[in-house]
């Protein structure tokens, strides 16, 4: 065959080669390689064909503005498309990207799915909302089981929240939860067992590489309130405090004070919101004595404790 044919016979080859056949892998080392235009490129007819892991890091791309405008509609479709797909990355970036941008009830929903699959930034923030009855069914068990699953993953943030809350929880329910944690029924964590593969933490803004079943990703924080010093409160004075609930919203907080702060039992002491690692506690006080902190939360009808003030 003369060169001219081999020539013509590559060029045909080339151009009938499949798209498909550039991996998402092939994408992430562009990626990392900050050809983020070239990734994006590869990733594209991937994600339009239904490869869920590829909707994930176009999602991600456009999210960030790399490689393609920023764009959060358009991170939200493709995360969409993959987290329908079941795809657990893509289930707990949405629901987080949701929940910060205001939509917790829509956020929660997949941030719930991706915690029953046992993700760890998952289970700790909806085990949080479980804790404190925010937007789901208050289930202060279940809500501590998922968290401490998050903080046996080893994530940060999961295991100072459950510090908190081995404070806030008596030794029998702590053993209740531990042991509802365990347990593989529907609605509970998932079973201790079904072990996620080992990866390798992701610099920031950077895909990781690429695992068994998931794609690279760009970790999204855990939703984290924004902090200010607690007000001082000169109604009254004494040294306990009621404790209303912890909260991985500061705003949450400062809902359910406005929401009670017109009951008499309360009246004349002010909201006390204490930082706690990624919670915030809404405390109210002060109260003369712990009989009284009591008092007046069996007044008030819902659930709260006595706390010592600091």
């Amino acid at each position: 065959m003369s060169p001219k044919y081999l020539v013509a016979a590559a060029c045909i080859a080339l151009l009938s080669a499949p798209v498909s056949a550039q991996s998402v892998k092939a994408g992430i080392e562009a990626w990392q390689r900050s050809d983020y235009a070239g990734a994006v490129t590869i990733w594209r007819p991937l994600a339009e064909k239904g490869d869920a892991d590829a909707q994930f890091n176009l999602g991600q791309a456009y999210r960030l503005g790399k490689g393609v405008p920023l764009n959060l509609g358009a991170a939200q479709t493709w995360f969409e498309r993959a987290a329908s797909s079941g795809h657990v990355d893509a289930e707990t970036t949405l629901g987080l990207l949701l929940f910060q941008n205001g939509d917790r009830a829509g956020g929660l929903k997949w941030l719930r799915r991706a915690a029953e699959q046992g993700e760890p930034r998952a289970m700790l923030v909806y085990g949080t909302a479980l804790y404190n009855g925010d937007i789901v069914t208050q289930d202060r068990l279940l809500g501590y089981s998922f968290i401490s699953r998050a903080a046996s993953a080893g994530l940060p943030p999961a295991k100072d929240t459950l510090a908190q809350l081995d404070q806030m929880m008596t030794p029998a329910e702590r053993e209740k939860a531990l042991k509802l944690a365990s347990a593989i029924p529907s609605g509970s964590p998932v079973a201790p067992t079904q072990e996620k593969p080992k990866i390798e933490r992701p610099k920031a803004d950077k895909p990781r590489a690429e695992r068994p079943t998931r794609t690279a990703e760009v970790r999204h924080s855990v939703p984290k309130p924004a902090l200010a010093k607690p007000p001082i409160v000169t109604a009254k004075s004494g040294g306990w405090r009621i404790q209303l609930g912890a909260f991985s919203q500061r705003a949450s907080a400062e809902s359910l004070y406005r929401r009670l702060s017109g009951k008499a039992a309360i009246a004349g002491r002010g909201p006390i919101y204490v930082p706690a690692g990624s919670i915030t506690r809404l405390q109210v006080g002060p109260f003369a004595s712990r009989d009284a902190a009591e008092s007046a939360c069996r007044a008030l009808g819902t659930a709260c404790f006595p706390v010592p003030a600091k």
